[in-house]
């Protein structure tokens, strides 16, 4: 049952997610070489690390195949339509992309990654649109909002660890449980656009919005189609508290100082668990 929904516009600012991204020519290329940027920049260095901003034509060449969508530049006459962002995509297949932009370049990489995931967001979306109409917006679109931008899928094959980060016990899901991160047990895939926009800037602290899947034995493809599924069938996002928060900056590997304990303690991006927060069950296969 959703929630009344909220006079707010058509496409929220999100604020507190917004930075200003490296100027391209100024860019740290070391960024490209280390998570969560590195295996986006394997499979499209040519379109993140070239000397020049990629045209969105050559977007649309290059990826719309995989994505399903095609990318069109956002312009005055293409804004002429009068449609929703969202209502584009589902009516004409367009995803109106600013040129020039590290935001909507890293949204066409995760269409062309993660197809299935966008149109389940866009199908939720295009609902409750249908239902409250473009200028309003309930607390499932924001949910699903959230989760197109910050959105983590974690890949959980150890119950203990489960409880560790529902708990937000940080020190033993991060320092504790360092192996785990190498050995399987967890596995984390970026998902919003957003977020990698914010890699690009090393030093700042990353969190996701995650959605669980546990599994002992699935990979990540299919726990990104379980998501999917669960999405488009109304089973996940329907709440902005139904994501937990994923510090990603704690993950080893994924920022400077995490190799000291001191870090779980001390950085601003390990949050208690609120009194009273409660999490939904995980995704299972």
């Amino acid at each position: 049952m959703h929630a009344s929904p909220r006079r707010l516009p058509a496409r929220p600012d999100f604020k507190r997610m917004r930075h200003h991204a490296p100027a391209r020519e100024r860019l740290d290329r070391e960024v490209f070489g280390r998570p969560p940027l590195a295996p986006w920049h394997a499979s499209h260095a040519e379109l993140l690390d070239g000397p020049q901003w990629p045209p969105v034509s050559e977007l649309n060449a290059r990826l719309c195949g995989a994505a399903g969508v095609r990318f069109l530049a956002q312009t005055r006459a293409l804004l002429a339509d009068g449609l929703h962002y969202e209502q584009r995509i589902a009516q004409c297949a367009v995803v109106a992309t600013r040129e020039a932009n590290w935001h909507d370049l890293f949204n066409a990489l995760v269409w062309a990654r993660y197809p299935a995931l966008k149109r389940a967001l866009n199908a939720r979306q295009m609902a409750d649109i249908a239902r409250w109409g473009p200028r309003r917006r309930s607390r499932a679109q924001c949910a699903l909002t959230h989760f197109d931008e910050a959105g983590v899928i974690l890949l959980v094959r150890d119950p203990a660890l489960l409880a560790r980060l529902d708990a937000h016990d940080w020190q033993g899901l991060f320092w504790r449980e360092r192996a785990a991160w190498q050995d399987g047990r967890l596995q984390v895939e970026v998902f919003g656009h957003a977020l990698l926009e914010h890699a690009l800037t090393p030093a700042l602290h990353l969190v996701g919005k995650a959605l669980v899947v546990l599994d002992a034995t699935a990979e990540p493809a299919m726990a990104a189609a379980a998501c999917a599924q669960a999405i488009a069938a109304g089973r996940a996002l329907q709440d902005p508290q139904d994501l937990r928060p994923l510090p990603l900056s704690g993950i080893p590997g994924w920022h400077a100082d995490n190799a000291r304990e001191a870090f779980y303690r001390q950085a601003p991006c390990f949050r208690p668990l609120r009194p009273g927060r409660r999490y939904p069950p995980p995704i299972r296969l």
